[in-house]
């Protein structure tokens, strides 16, 4: 796990961002506590890895639902999430496709990303 700061010139506005790269922590009470503490989200798996795909769903709703708690204000819009299909260049080490991701993407309404 790691936090990266950054900072950049947005409309002419200047924007601290801290970014948490949770590193795919397995502890679901630790991964509540960090979502609530985020603004937006890149959910990224490997599309080397299916089983990190699999979790993408899952995490997507956990941030909606901890979103949504009345414990936040009732005027608290849903933070920005994308999805993020990370090391695309490994094609012949993929185990999930563009399309799979697609359609989770449209499934979910989110944005859909592909890297490397």
């Amino acid at each position: 796990e790691m936090i990266y700061r950054h900072v950049a010139v947005i409309d002419g506005e200047m924007v601290h961002f801290e970014i948490l790269d949770t590193a795919g922590q397995e502890d679901s009470l630790q991964i509540e506590e960090k979502i609530k503490w985020g603004d937006g989200f890149a959910v990224v798996y490997s599309v080397t890895d299916r089983c990190s795909f699999d979790e993408v769903m899952r995490l997507c709703f956990l941030i909606n639902h901890l979103h949504a708690s009345p414990k936040r204000s009732a005027a608290a819009e849903q933070p920005p999430v994308v999805i993020v299909g990370n090391k695309k260049d490994l094609q012949f080490d993929r185990m999930v496709s563009t399309e799979d991701g697609e359609n989770l993407s449209k499934a979910l309404k989110i944005p859909f990303y592909e890297i490397s």
